[in-house]
Formats: structure tokens, sequence, C-alpha cells
């Protein structure tokens, strides 16, 4: 028996249908109905001393670690049900789009172009850009001083480079890495003369090679850590909020803070407001 054409043709509709069901469908991720399954997955940086750190071990630690699993820890995931997920500056919002992490807890900076894209929680902290030199550094004081054609190390997919080229040196001589423990390495063998980022994450690479490294200049921007999830996921938004205030509250977020990057010198800040964005 032949089939008609309409009905051939609303066959092949449904296959196309269940087929891109099939493909896309962790691309409505949801936070809380993760974690109603009793597992999550977070993204983080592998590569940020103090903050967001593989070990050799295969552990995870830092603030950001910290915070995540708090926060994972109040939607009634264990530690133990947690999958953490490497994401680099310039894949986060693809991550989060595509479904690949339910939320990015990664020095990811609140900014009006990123929520174009994805929502965000908090914040959870508040930085302000700096930058990092060798030890012995003398001539570069601050963002005003790397005029001349200075080399800037920053991140492919981060703002703070630009942000100096804008801002302070218009012919400072821009490199981008895929991670800052790249722009650090560069900054080591003499290839770039300063690497900029938020202040909280030099300081962690300073700690972490003590002699090698300084922190100079005042903060000159603030930016606004907030966590990463999927645009109109208000539940889930409103779930990781009510983590993040209830962290500070408890005193838990200040003992956190002093157990990671307390340890580099950085001194414990005022906790930001929620929602403060």
């Amino acid at each position: 028996m032949k089939m008609s054409r309409s009905i051939r043709l609303g066959i092949g509709a449904i296959a196309v249908a269940l087929a891109a069901t099939a493909c896309g469908g962790d691309e409505s991720r949801s936070v809380t109905s993760s974690a109603e399954n009793g597992n999550l997955v977070v993204g983080i940086k592998f590569d940020q001393p103090g903050l967001g750190l593989r070990n050799p071990d295969g552990t995870f630690s830092g603030f950001d670690v910290e915070v995540a699993k708090y926060v994972a820890g109040q939607l009634g995931v264990s530690e133990e049900n947690i999958e953490f997920k490497e994401s680099p500056s310039a894949q986060r919002e693809t991550l989060i789009q595509n479904g690949e992490v339910d939320y990015i807890v990664a020095t990811y900076s609140i900014t009006d172009a990123r929520k174009e894209k994805v929502d965000f929680a908090g914040p959870y902290f508040i930085a302000g850009q700096s930058l990092l030199v060798r030890a012995d550094e003398a001539e570069i004081t601050g963002p005003e001083s790397l005029n001349g054609g200075k080399r800037l190390c920053s991140v492919t997919g981060s703002t703070p480079a630009q942000n100096v080229k804008d801002t302070y040196a218009q012919d400072v001589q821009l490199q981008e890495f895929d991670t800052y423990s790249a722009c650090v390495e560069a900054l080591r063998n003499g290839a770039v003369d300063a690497v900029t980022t938020d202040d909280i994450i030099l300081a962690g690479y300073a700690a972490q090679s003590p002699g090698d490294f300084k922190v100079v200049g005042e903060p000159f921007t603030e930016e606004l850590y907030g966590i990463g999830l999927a645009q109109g996921d208000e539940a889930s938004r409103t779930a990781i909020n009510d983590a993040i205030e209830d962290m500070i509250d408890s005193g838990a977020w200040a003992e956190a803070f002093e157990a990671t990057v307390g340890a580099s010198g950085y001194p414990l800040p005022d906790p930001p407001t929620v929602d403060r964005y």
C-alpha cells in the first residue's frame, strides 16, 4: 500500500523533530532539575591557584570550587556527585548554551554583553583589574605605565587587556593566550612585560611562585563575579542566589576565602550584595 505524499511528509517532519530533540535535548538544561536527579556538572577553571585549580592528584581546590560545592550542597547535591568541567574564558557561554554544564563558577565577570547569552546569579565576589609583573620590574607601576609598546598578556575571550588598551595605553602590544597560566609562563620567560586580569587571580599566581612575581598598582576596574547559568531559568537562578546569601550570612563565605585565597596575602574583602548588578 502506497503512502500519500502528505503522510510521507508528516512522517519525515516527525523524524526530523525527534532527531533535533535527541541532539539538542541538553540545551534546555535546568540546574534544579539536574539537582533533583542527584548530579550536577559544574564549570570551573583548572589553572587558577587559590580560585579554581586541578591538583596533581585529580582533586580540585580554590575559592570558586568552594562556592560551587556550597551551592550544590544547598541544592541537595553532595560533593561526590559533582562533575567539574574545565571552562576556559572563551568557552563559558558556549558550554552553558550547549547544555554541557549546569552552572559555571569561574571568575566569571557579569557584563551586559554576556547577559545577552546567559543569565547570572550573584555576584558572589567583587574583584578589580590589576597587573602582574616580574619581581624585579621597576618601570611598570600601573596601567598608565604600559605605554611605549609594552607587551601585555591576557586571555582570549576576556575583557581586561582591551580595557587597558581602550582606557590607558593605546600603543600597548596585546598578546592573548588560552589560559592565564600560559600568560604567567610568558611573563616568567620574558616574552611579555605584564599580565593583566583581576587582582585576586594575579595574587594566586604570585603566591604560587614566591619571589618571582608581584602585583602592582591599585585595582582600576570593578568586576562582579557571578555564577553563569542558562537564560530564562529563573527558578534555578533564585535557588543559587539563595545559596550564595546563605553562604555569606552563615560565615562559610569568609571561611572559604581564608582557607583558599588567604595564603596569598589578599585581604578578606567585604562580601557583596547579591543581585547588585
